[in-house]
């Protein structure tokens, strides 16, 4: 997006914080397209400590000016300010596609017409897209048109609400109802929606005022209204776990599962085993034992293996952290265990996996499984 220097600046809030240099994945923006809204835009900036977009009048910039970061660009190493004014070059399009891209939640003072038609084209999807609200001109409400669960997009208009003193517009059924939807129930609780068609069925059955059983495994849920606990899985059900399949009912497109990451992998290899190797192995060995490989919490292994490629680049798939215990932590628990003499001599331990899964913070649930070199013992998070 090209920009005239003379045309745009950035502009300091007094006693406002800095973000610093670059964008926070957890960052709030406000976008005013209009000179109208600067007052309200103004006073979210402040309490948010967000990064506004303004679209100013002439008359009000100034000829100063800092590069405002938009497709990709770098910011300014001397930003001290996270305003960023332009003139007529303003270009709705551009703003929001950034705002879009590294915003949690995205405010709009504009119109509800102007901020749909502007975030249509960068929509991904329930999971990925920022909540994203709306206030009036005249500042007498606060919409959410986006993303009220997953995005965070309630809560945030709730709290633009209260900054403002304005009425909160929430137009998500359940919440509606005074009921919480299984999207929040997940978010809650750090559970992850196996089935996002699923997480919608359900809610609908809750609009409808029918009853939804949760199966609890990990006795974490509170239940509240419009669901009632169950000891068995039904049709029309939550089932909280960490488990891949349910061996009571043979359809279950009519049971919800949110994960729970409780699941601790211990693995144990030899040096420069490959990423391949080592997934195939694990993949196949949580299978197997009806365990979803998007219940791991953590990967875990000797302090050896701290810079063994493969298990790095694993716990960068499955997207978990990956940890290491010293040799002297692991001989503290390594009595509980089966011992390897081919461990013992090579490290000076009895064994890696076991022991490592003990050190997590873990219940050994699956003991040591052996394959080409690799062992892996699973456990679960107390």
């Amino acid at each position: 997006m090209e920009k005239n220097n003379s045309s745009y600046k950035t502009i300091e809030i007094e006693e406002e914080k800095t973000l610093g240099v670059g964008y926070s994945e957890t960052s709030i923006s406000i976008v005013c397209p209009s000179p109208k809204g600067e007052e309200i835009a103004l006073k979210l900036q402040k309490h948010l400590n967000a990064k506004l977009y303004i679209k100013e009048s002439y008359k009000n910039l100034e000829v100063k000016v800092s590069k405002v970061p938009l497709d990709g660009e770098d910011f300014n190493e001397n930003l001290e300010t996270n305003v960023y004014r332009y003139g007529e070059d303003f270009k709705l399009n551009d703003v929001t596609k950034e705002v879009m891209k590294t915003s949690k939640g995205v405010i709009f003072i504009s119109s509800t017409g102007i901020a749909v038609r502007a975030i249509a084209p960068f929509l991904e999807g329930k999971d990925k897209d920022p909540g994203v609200v709306v206030v009036d001109l005249s500042s007498k409400y606060a919409i959410n048109i986006l993303s009220g669960h997953l995005g965070g997009g309630n809560e945030l208009t709730l709290e633009v609400a209260k900054i403002l003193n304005v009425q909160p517009i929430i137009t998500t059924a359940t919440d509606n109802l005074g009921i919480i939807a299984p999207d929040i129930l997940a978010k809650d609780n750090a559970l992850i929606i196996e089935d996002l068609k699923k997480a919608k069925y359900i809610a609908s059955l809750l609009v409808d005022e029918k009853i939804i059983g949760i199966k609890d495994d990990c006795n974490i849920i509170n239940i509240t209204k419009g669901y009632e606990k169950v000891e068995e899985l039904r049709e029309n059900c939550i089932w909280i776990t960490h488990n891949l399949k349910n061996t009571v009912i043979e359809d279950d497109s009519k049971i919800l599962r949110l994960i729970k990451k409780d699941l601790v992998l211990g693995i144990g290899c030899r040096r420069g085993t490959s990423y391949e190797k080592l997934n195939d192995f694990i993949n196949s060995s949580l299978v197997k034992n009806n365990l979803d490989i998007r219940a791991t919490a953590f990967i875990v292994s000797v302090d050896v293996k701290a810079n063994e490629e493969g298990l790095i680049k694993l716990a960068q798939k499955m997207d978990c952290p990956f940890k290491t215990f010293k040799r002297e932590e692991i001989e503290s628990v390594q009595d509980k265990y089966e011992k390897s003499e081919f461990v013992l001599k090579t490290l000076g331990i009895t064994g890696v996996c076991e022991p490592c899964v003990d050190l997590a913070g873990a219940d050994v649930i699956i003991s040591k499984l052996k394959h080409e070199g690799m062992t892996l013992a699973i456990g679960v998070l107390k």
